[in-house]
Protein backbone atom coordinates (compact mmCIF):
# COMPACT_ATOMS: atom_id res chain seq x y z
CA UNK A 1 0.00 0.00 0.00
CA UNK A 2 0.70 3.66 -1.01
CA UNK A 3 -0.32 6.26 2.02
CA UNK A 4 -0.59 9.91 2.83
CA UNK A 5 -0.86 11.31 6.05
CA UNK A 6 -1.86 14.96 5.75
CA UNK A 7 -1.07 16.50 9.24
CA UNK A 8 1.72 15.72 11.25
CA UNK A 9 0.79 16.42 14.88
CA UNK A 10 -0.10 14.33 18.10
CA UNK A 11 -2.29 11.97 16.16
CA UNK A 12 -1.12 12.16 12.17
CA UNK A 13 2.77 11.49 12.88
CA UNK A 14 2.45 8.41 14.70
CA UNK A 15 -0.10 7.26 12.49
CA UNK A 16 1.88 7.81 9.53
CA UNK A 17 5.06 6.15 11.35
CA UNK A 18 2.06 3.01 12.14
CA UNK A 19 1.43 2.57 8.80
CA UNK A 20 5.02 2.71 7.46
CA UNK A 21 6.80 0.05 10.02
CA UNK A 22 3.57 -2.20 8.87
CA UNK A 23 5.69 -2.58 5.73
CA UNK A 24 3.77 0.89 3.93
CA UNK A 25 5.29 3.75 1.31
CA UNK A 26 3.87 6.74 3.32
CA UNK A 27 4.79 10.37 2.40
CA UNK A 28 3.84 12.77 5.41
CA UNK A 29 2.69 16.08 4.82
CA UNK A 30 2.07 19.44 7.58
CA UNK A 31 2.39 23.53 6.05
CA UNK A 32 4.65 23.61 9.20
CA UNK A 33 8.84 23.51 7.34
CA UNK A 34 10.49 22.69 10.63
CA UNK A 35 7.70 20.26 11.53
CA UNK A 36 8.69 18.39 8.06
CA UNK A 37 12.16 19.24 8.51
CA UNK A 38 12.67 17.77 11.98
CA UNK A 39 10.49 14.32 10.58
CA UNK A 40 13.16 14.28 8.08
CA UNK A 41 15.69 14.07 10.69
CA UNK A 42 14.11 11.49 12.40
CA UNK A 43 13.26 13.79 15.29
CA UNK A 44 9.50 13.37 17.04
CA UNK A 45 8.52 17.61 16.64
CA UNK A 46 6.88 16.85 20.07
CA UNK A 47 7.91 15.15 23.39
CA UNK A 48 6.32 12.19 25.90
CA UNK A 49 4.57 10.09 22.84
CA UNK A 50 5.98 6.71 24.08
CA UNK A 51 7.89 4.55 21.61
CA UNK A 52 7.92 7.63 18.89
CA UNK A 53 11.14 8.51 18.93
CA UNK A 54 12.34 4.74 17.97
CA UNK A 55 9.97 4.16 15.62
CA UNK A 56 10.52 7.04 13.65
CA UNK A 57 14.04 6.91 13.65
CA UNK A 58 13.51 3.08 12.19
CA UNK A 59 10.98 4.22 9.59
CA UNK A 60 13.07 7.11 8.54
CA UNK A 61 15.93 5.12 8.29
CA UNK A 62 14.35 2.62 5.89
CA UNK A 63 12.96 4.75 3.53
CA UNK A 64 9.38 4.23 4.77
CA UNK A 65 8.46 7.36 5.48
CA UNK A 66 9.61 10.87 3.99
CA UNK A 67 7.78 14.02 4.95
CA UNK A 68 7.13 17.22 2.66
CA UNK A 69 4.76 20.22 3.13
CA UNK A 70 3.18 20.13 -0.88
CA UNK A 71 0.06 17.94 0.22
CA UNK A 72 -1.36 18.10 -3.16
CA UNK A 73 2.15 16.54 -5.35
CA UNK A 74 2.10 13.69 -2.92
CA UNK A 75 -1.76 13.06 -3.41
CA UNK A 76 -1.52 13.13 -7.87
CA UNK A 77 1.26 10.26 -7.06
CA UNK A 78 -1.92 8.47 -6.84
CA UNK A 79 -1.61 6.66 -3.34
CA UNK A 80 -4.11 4.10 -2.08
CA UNK A 81 -4.95 5.62 1.12
CA UNK A 82 -5.08 9.41 1.82
CA UNK A 83 -5.77 10.00 5.74
CA UNK A 84 -6.55 13.61 6.63
CA UNK A 85 -6.07 14.47 10.74
CA UNK A 86 -5.82 18.12 10.93
CA UNK A 87 -8.03 19.04 14.27
CA UNK A 88 -10.95 20.72 13.51
CA UNK A 89 -10.00 24.58 15.22
CA UNK A 90 -12.93 26.33 17.49
CA UNK A 91 -13.39 29.46 18.94
CA UNK A 92 -13.33 30.48 22.49
CA UNK A 93 -17.13 29.09 23.03
CA UNK A 94 -15.82 25.63 20.52
CA UNK A 95 -18.03 26.70 17.46
CA UNK A 96 -15.84 24.77 14.44
CA UNK A 97 -13.55 27.58 12.16
CA UNK A 98 -13.37 24.91 9.36
CA UNK A 99 -10.35 26.84 7.74
CA UNK A 100 -7.99 24.48 8.11
CA UNK A 101 -9.72 21.77 7.63
CA UNK A 102 -11.10 22.96 4.38
CA UNK A 103 -7.57 24.18 3.42
CA UNK A 104 -6.58 20.39 3.79
CA UNK A 105 -9.70 18.53 1.92
CA UNK A 106 -8.92 21.72 -1.00
CA UNK A 107 -4.91 20.20 -1.07
CA UNK A 108 -5.80 16.75 -1.22
CA UNK A 109 -8.72 17.58 -3.84
CA UNK A 110 -6.27 19.34 -6.35
CA UNK A 111 -4.31 16.16 -6.78
CA UNK A 112 -6.72 13.57 -6.25
CA UNK A 113 -6.61 10.55 -8.56
CA UNK A 114 -9.28 7.93 -9.28
CA UNK A 115 -8.77 4.35 -7.11
CA UNK A 116 -7.47 7.13 -3.87
CA UNK A 117 -9.35 6.13 -0.52
CA UNK A 118 -9.69 9.10 1.43
CA UNK A 119 -10.53 8.95 5.24
CA UNK A 120 -10.83 11.49 7.45
CA UNK A 121 -10.01 11.03 10.71
CA UNK A 122 -10.57 14.42 12.57
CA UNK A 123 -13.96 14.69 14.73
CA UNK A 124 -16.78 15.89 13.07
CA UNK A 125 -20.60 17.19 14.14
CA UNK A 126 -22.67 14.22 11.94
CA UNK A 127 -23.11 14.23 8.53
CA UNK A 128 -19.99 16.57 7.58
CA UNK A 129 -18.20 13.78 6.17
CA UNK A 130 -21.37 13.52 3.61
CA UNK A 131 -22.56 17.31 3.15
CA UNK A 132 -19.11 18.61 3.47
CA UNK A 133 -16.04 16.71 2.41
CA UNK A 134 -17.02 14.36 -0.02
CA UNK A 135 -18.83 17.09 -2.19
CA UNK A 136 -15.68 19.26 -1.86
CA UNK A 137 -13.32 16.81 -2.96
CA UNK A 138 -15.03 16.49 -6.22
CA UNK A 139 -15.60 19.65 -7.03
CA UNK A 140 -11.63 20.37 -6.27
CA UNK A 141 -10.95 17.21 -8.12
CA UNK A 142 -13.55 17.06 -10.99
CA UNK A 143 -14.09 13.27 -9.94
CA UNK A 144 -17.30 11.34 -9.38
CA UNK A 145 -17.58 10.98 -5.16
CA UNK A 146 -17.78 7.48 -4.61
CA UNK A 147 -17.11 5.94 -8.25
CA UNK A 148 -13.78 7.45 -9.21
CA UNK A 149 -12.62 7.70 -5.49
CA UNK A 150 -14.25 6.99 -1.66
CA UNK A 151 -14.38 9.12 1.06
CA UNK A 152 -14.75 7.42 4.74
CA UNK A 153 -14.94 8.84 8.62
CA UNK A 154 -12.90 6.64 10.79
CA UNK A 155 -12.41 8.63 14.46
CA UNK A 156 -9.09 8.33 16.50
CA UNK A 157 -9.46 6.34 19.24
CA UNK A 158 -6.09 7.11 20.75
CA UNK A 159 -4.99 9.18 23.73
CA UNK A 160 -1.76 11.33 23.52
CA UNK A 161 1.31 9.30 25.37
CA UNK A 162 0.37 6.03 24.72
CA UNK A 163 -0.94 5.93 20.91
CA UNK A 164 0.83 2.98 19.63
CA UNK A 165 -0.60 1.21 22.40
CA UNK A 166 -3.89 2.07 22.01
CA UNK A 167 -3.94 1.51 17.98
CA UNK A 168 -3.15 -2.13 19.10
CA UNK A 169 -6.18 -1.94 21.40
CA UNK A 170 -8.88 -0.20 20.57
CA UNK A 171 -11.39 -1.71 17.48
CA UNK A 172 -11.12 0.74 14.71
CA UNK A 173 -14.19 2.15 13.30
CA UNK A 174 -14.88 2.35 9.59
CA UNK A 175 -18.04 4.15 8.24
CA UNK A 176 -18.65 4.67 4.01
CA UNK A 177 -20.69 6.92 1.92
CA UNK A 178 -21.29 3.76 0.10
CA UNK A 179 -21.21 -0.33 0.92
CA UNK A 180 -17.89 -0.62 -1.99
CA UNK A 181 -16.42 2.42 -0.14
CA UNK A 182 -16.80 1.23 3.36
CA UNK A 183 -15.41 -2.76 2.27
CA UNK A 184 -12.31 -0.86 0.75
CA UNK A 185 -11.66 1.08 3.90
CA UNK A 186 -11.93 -1.70 6.14
CA UNK A 187 -9.51 -3.66 3.90
CA UNK A 188 -7.16 -0.74 3.99
CA UNK A 189 -6.85 -0.39 7.43
CA UNK A 190 -7.06 -4.00 8.46
CA UNK A 191 -3.05 -3.75 6.69
CA UNK A 192 -1.84 -1.32 9.22
CA UNK A 193 -3.49 -2.80 12.16
CA UNK A 194 -3.81 -5.66 14.65
CA UNK A 195 -7.10 -4.50 16.59
CA UNK A 196 -10.14 -5.51 15.10
CA UNK A 197 -11.58 -3.16 12.25
CA UNK A 198 -15.33 -2.65 12.38
CA UNK A 199 -17.22 -1.20 9.75
CA UNK A 200 -20.08 0.78 10.72
CA UNK A 201 -22.35 0.96 8.42
CA UNK A 202 -22.30 4.71 7.23
CA UNK A 203 -20.13 7.72 7.50
CA UNK A 204 -22.80 8.96 10.10
CA UNK A 205 -22.86 6.76 12.69
CA UNK A 206 -18.76 6.80 12.69
CA UNK A 207 -19.19 10.21 13.37
CA UNK A 208 -21.52 9.63 16.04
CA UNK A 209 -19.31 7.23 17.91
CA UNK A 210 -17.14 9.87 19.16
CA UNK A 211 -18.91 12.38 19.99
CA UNK A 212 -21.20 9.68 21.69
CA UNK A 213 -17.94 8.55 23.45
CA UNK A 214 -16.54 11.99 24.94
CA UNK A 215 -20.08 13.64 25.43
CA UNK A 216 -20.34 10.58 28.09
CA UNK A 217 -17.32 11.23 29.69
CA UNK A 218 -18.44 15.00 29.94
CA UNK A 219 -21.49 14.27 31.62
CA UNK A 220 -20.26 11.49 33.33
CA UNK A 221 -17.33 13.97 34.46
CA UNK A 222 -20.57 16.94 35.39
CA UNK A 223 -22.16 14.29 37.63
CA UNK A 224 -18.83 13.31 39.92
CA UNK A 225 -18.78 17.50 40.14
CA UNK A 226 -21.97 17.83 41.42
CA UNK A 227 -21.41 15.14 43.72
CA UNK A 228 -18.40 16.53 45.07
CA UNK A 229 -20.17 19.90 45.45
CA UNK A 230 -22.71 18.54 47.63
CA UNK A 231 -20.25 16.21 49.55
CA UNK A 232 -18.57 19.74 50.39
CA UNK A 233 -21.84 20.94 51.82
CA UNK A 234 -22.63 17.96 53.64
CA UNK A 235 -18.66 17.47 54.93
CA UNK A 236 -18.89 13.71 53.02
CA UNK A 237 -15.84 12.36 51.38
CA UNK A 238 -17.22 11.83 47.88
CA UNK A 239 -13.86 9.88 47.32
CA UNK A 240 -15.47 7.44 49.59
CA UNK A 241 -18.41 7.25 48.27
CA UNK A 242 -17.56 7.26 44.67
CA UNK A 243 -15.22 4.01 45.23
CA UNK A 244 -17.98 2.19 46.97
CA UNK A 245 -20.23 3.03 44.62
CA UNK A 246 -18.24 1.64 41.76
CA UNK A 247 -17.36 -1.22 43.47
CA UNK A 248 -20.66 -2.62 41.98
CA UNK A 249 -19.90 -3.49 38.09
CA UNK A 250 -22.87 -1.09 36.85
CA UNK A 251 -21.45 2.16 38.47
CA UNK A 252 -18.42 3.46 36.60
CA UNK A 253 -18.80 7.39 38.02
CA UNK A 254 -15.25 9.39 37.15
CA UNK A 255 -13.73 11.20 39.31
CA UNK A 256 -14.37 15.13 40.25
CA UNK A 257 -11.44 17.47 39.25
CA UNK A 258 -10.75 21.86 38.41
CA UNK A 259 -11.67 21.76 35.06
CA UNK A 260 -12.16 19.74 31.84
CA UNK A 261 -9.78 20.86 29.57
CA UNK A 262 -7.97 19.60 26.39
CA UNK A 263 -9.25 19.15 22.44
CA UNK A 264 -11.72 16.57 22.91
CA UNK A 265 -14.07 16.17 26.04
CA UNK A 266 -14.91 20.43 26.30
CA UNK A 267 -15.23 20.71 22.87
CA UNK A 268 -17.27 16.81 21.61
CA UNK A 269 -20.31 17.89 23.38
CA UNK A 270 -20.56 21.20 21.39
CA UNK A 271 -20.59 19.10 18.20
CA UNK A 272 -23.20 17.08 19.28
CA UNK A 273 -25.13 19.47 20.20
CA UNK A 274 -24.59 21.53 16.41
CA UNK A 275 -26.98 18.44 15.53
CA UNK A 276 -29.04 17.60 18.41
CA UNK A 277 -29.60 21.22 19.99
CA UNK A 278 -32.63 20.02 22.04
CA UNK A 279 -30.31 17.58 23.54
CA UNK A 280 -30.70 18.15 27.77
CA UNK A 281 -28.11 16.32 29.09
CA UNK A 282 -25.06 17.50 27.06
CA UNK A 283 -25.60 21.27 27.40
CA UNK A 284 -26.61 20.75 31.18
CA UNK A 285 -22.76 18.64 31.60
CA UNK A 286 -21.14 21.25 30.17
CA UNK A 287 -22.56 23.90 32.30
CA UNK A 288 -21.56 22.24 35.12
CA UNK A 289 -17.77 21.91 34.14
CA UNK A 290 -17.52 25.30 33.06
CA UNK A 291 -18.21 26.45 36.82
CA UNK A 292 -15.84 24.03 38.38
CA UNK A 293 -12.42 26.64 37.94
CA UNK A 294 -15.00 29.48 39.33
CA UNK A 295 -16.23 27.32 42.73
CA UNK A 296 -12.78 26.57 43.42
CA UNK A 297 -11.64 29.82 43.46
CA UNK A 298 -14.58 30.46 45.70
CA UNK A 299 -13.97 27.39 47.71
CA UNK A 300 -9.93 29.01 48.58
CA UNK A 301 -11.68 32.35 48.63
CA UNK A 302 -13.46 31.26 51.68
CA UNK A 303 -10.75 29.26 53.27
CA UNK A 304 -8.82 31.85 53.09
CA UNK A 305 -10.64 34.79 54.52
CA UNK A 306 -10.57 37.12 51.22
CA UNK A 307 -8.49 37.42 48.07
CA UNK A 308 -8.57 40.49 48.01
CA UNK A 309 -5.04 41.65 47.39
CA UNK A 310 -3.79 37.91 47.72
CA UNK A 311 -1.09 36.76 45.91
CA UNK A 312 -2.10 32.93 44.79
CA UNK A 313 -0.14 30.59 42.85
CA UNK A 314 -1.77 28.11 40.04
CA UNK A 315 0.22 25.09 39.77
CA UNK A 316 -0.13 24.02 36.57
CA UNK A 317 -0.99 25.57 33.18
CA UNK A 318 -1.63 22.53 30.93
CA UNK A 319 -4.71 20.76 30.68
CA UNK A 320 -3.48 17.98 32.17
CA UNK A 321 -0.58 15.88 33.80
CA UNK A 322 2.64 15.33 31.59
CA UNK A 323 0.98 17.15 28.10
CA UNK A 324 2.52 19.96 26.96
CA UNK A 325 -0.88 21.59 25.84
CA UNK A 326 -3.26 23.95 26.85
CA UNK A 327 -6.18 23.94 25.06
CA UNK A 328 -9.45 24.72 26.85
CA UNK A 329 -6.82 24.32 29.50
CA UNK A 330 -8.06 25.31 33.33
CA UNK A 331 -5.80 27.78 33.88
CA UNK A 332 -7.76 30.30 31.94
CA UNK A 333 -10.88 30.31 34.21
CA UNK A 334 -9.52 29.48 37.44
CA UNK A 335 -6.94 32.60 37.04
CA UNK A 336 -9.73 34.65 35.83
CA UNK A 337 -11.86 33.87 38.89
CA UNK A 338 -9.15 34.77 41.27
CA UNK A 339 -8.39 38.44 39.32
CA UNK A 340 -11.93 38.51 39.66
CA UNK A 341 -11.83 38.35 43.63
CA UNK A 342 -9.48 40.71 43.96
CA UNK A 343 -5.99 38.31 43.84
CA UNK A 344 -3.16 38.43 41.80
CA UNK A 345 -2.85 35.40 40.02
CA UNK A 346 0.67 33.39 39.14
CA UNK A 347 1.15 30.94 36.96
CA UNK A 348 4.16 28.28 37.14
CA UNK A 349 4.31 24.90 35.18
CA UNK A 350 7.41 22.63 35.04
CA UNK A 351 6.39 22.01 30.91
CA UNK A 352 6.45 25.81 30.31
CA UNK A 353 9.04 28.47 30.51
CA UNK A 354 8.40 32.14 31.92
CA UNK A 355 8.00 33.74 28.39
CA UNK A 356 6.06 30.74 27.31
CA UNK A 357 3.56 31.38 30.22
CA UNK A 358 3.54 35.05 29.48
CA UNK A 359 2.85 34.24 25.66
CA UNK A 360 -0.20 32.73 27.11
CA UNK A 361 -1.37 35.71 28.71
CA UNK A 362 -0.43 34.27 32.61
CA UNK A 363 1.60 36.33 34.75
CA UNK A 364 4.64 33.35 36.00
CA UNK A 365 5.39 33.21 39.42
CA UNK A 366 8.57 35.01 40.87
CA UNK A 367 9.53 32.08 43.65
CA UNK A 368 8.33 35.52 45.94
CA UNK A 369 6.22 33.96 48.98
CA UNK A 370 2.34 33.84 48.26
CA UNK A 371 -0.64 33.43 50.16
CA UNK A 372 -2.43 30.43 48.39
CA UNK A 373 -2.19 28.14 46.01
CA UNK A 374 -4.72 26.06 43.53
CA UNK A 375 -3.33 22.34 41.93
CA UNK A 376 -4.93 22.60 38.35
CA UNK A 377 -3.03 20.14 36.86
CA UNK A 378 -1.91 16.69 37.78
CA UNK A 379 1.74 16.50 37.06
CA UNK A 380 3.48 13.83 38.36
CA UNK A 381 5.57 16.41 40.04
CA UNK A 382 3.43 17.51 42.28
CA UNK A 383 3.11 14.57 43.93
CA UNK A 384 6.77 15.38 45.60
CA UNK A 385 4.97 18.70 46.80
CA UNK A 386 6.17 20.04 49.99
CA UNK A 387 5.22 23.23 51.94
CA UNK A 388 8.83 24.31 51.11
CA UNK A 389 8.41 24.44 47.71
CA UNK A 390 5.57 27.07 48.37
CA UNK A 391 7.06 30.36 50.29
CA UNK A 392 4.53 31.87 52.61
CA UNK A 393 1.38 29.68 51.62
CA UNK A 394 -1.17 29.43 54.18
CA UNK A 395 -3.93 27.68 52.10
CA UNK A 396 -3.77 25.08 49.35
CA UNK A 397 -6.52 24.01 47.14
CA UNK A 398 -5.84 20.69 45.53
CA UNK A 399 -8.01 20.70 42.51
CA UNK A 400 -6.85 17.36 41.27
CA UNK A 401 -6.38 15.50 44.43
CA UNK A 402 -2.55 14.71 44.00
CA UNK A 403 -0.44 16.25 47.10
CA UNK A 404 -0.06 14.53 50.29
CA UNK A 405 -2.65 15.85 52.62
CA UNK A 406 -0.97 14.66 55.70
CA UNK A 407 2.42 16.47 54.89
CA UNK A 408 0.85 19.70 54.21
CA UNK A 409 -1.42 19.55 57.51
CA UNK A 410 1.70 18.42 59.29
CA UNK A 411 2.96 21.80 58.18
CA UNK A 412 0.61 23.70 59.38
CA UNK A 413 -0.92 24.59 55.92
CA UNK A 414 -5.10 24.28 55.01
CA UNK A 415 -5.44 21.77 52.14
CA UNK A 416 -8.55 21.80 51.06
CA UNK A 417 -10.10 19.45 48.03
CA UNK A 418 -12.96 19.25 46.01
CA UNK A 419 -15.22 16.92 47.37
CA UNK A 420 -13.68 16.24 50.57
CA UNK A 421 -13.40 17.33 53.76
CA UNK A 422 -10.73 20.29 54.17
CA UNK A 423 -7.36 19.29 56.43
CA UNK A 424 -6.62 21.76 58.82
CA UNK A 425 -3.09 22.00 60.55
CA UNK A 426 -3.09 20.37 64.35
CA UNK A 427 -4.37 23.12 66.72
CA UNK A 428 -1.40 24.69 68.34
Amino acid sequence: MRAVVVALGKIGLPLAVQIARSGHEVIGCDINPEVVELVNEAQPPFPGEAGLEEALAEVIASGALRAQLDTTAAVAGGPDLVVTVPPLAVDDDAKPDWGALDAAIAAIGAGLQPGTTVAVETTLPVGTTRQRISPALASASGLSAEQDFFTLFSPERVYSGRIFADLAEYPKLVGGLSDAGEARGVELYRSFLTAEVWPMGSAEAAEMVKLAETTYRDINIAFANELARFADREEIDVARVIEAANSQPFSHIHNPGIAVGGHCIPVYPRFYLEGDPAAALPAAARAVNDAMPTYAAERLEKALGGLQGARVLVLGAAYRGGVKETAFSGVFGVTTALEALGASALVSDPLYSDSELADLGLTPWDGESIDAAIVQADHAEYAQLSAADLPGVRVVLDGRGIIDADAFAAAGITLERIGRPSTTPPAS
